[in-house]
């Protein structure tokens, strides 16, 4: 059964754009070759962390987004961690919660809309 899984991960931050690319080709290609589909790749770029890793205070930020069976998360955080470039990885499975019927959806529409609060001038 495929799942929707989302991957973020931190790249270190004096890589080259080259070894940018390098490292997200592997990880992309490791992905479609073990049965995953819909791969999205977003490339946050340099940020600065919330606390040092490795006596680094920026880094690259990189979210996989991709449908799987589950089976490749374990090897591929195994890649992550074996390899030098990665420097923090979390993967969680994305619940999707679709409405049964288009009135169920535009009640919640609705009530989203009801608690965003009003902003008035002063």
């Amino acid at each position: 059964m495929s799942q929707q899984y989302e991957m973020i991960f931190i790249l270190r931050p004096d890589l080259s754009e080259d070894q940018v690319n390098q490292a997200l080709t592997t990880y992309k290609e490791f992905l479609t070759t073990n049965n995953a589909t819909n791969l999205e790749v977003k490339i946050w770029g340099k940020r600065r962390l919330a606390y040092p890793i490795q006596k680094k205070v920026d880094g690259i930020y990189v979210e996989f987004n991709y449908q799987a069976d589950g089976t490749q998360i374990a090897p591929l955080e195994r890649m992550m961690r074996l390899g030098e470039e990665v420097m923090r990885y979390l993967t969680i499975r994305l619940d999707i919660v679709e409405p049964s019927s288009e009135t169920e959806e535009e009640e919640a529409v609705e009530a989203v809309a009801e608690t965003e609060p009003v902003a008035s001038e002063a």
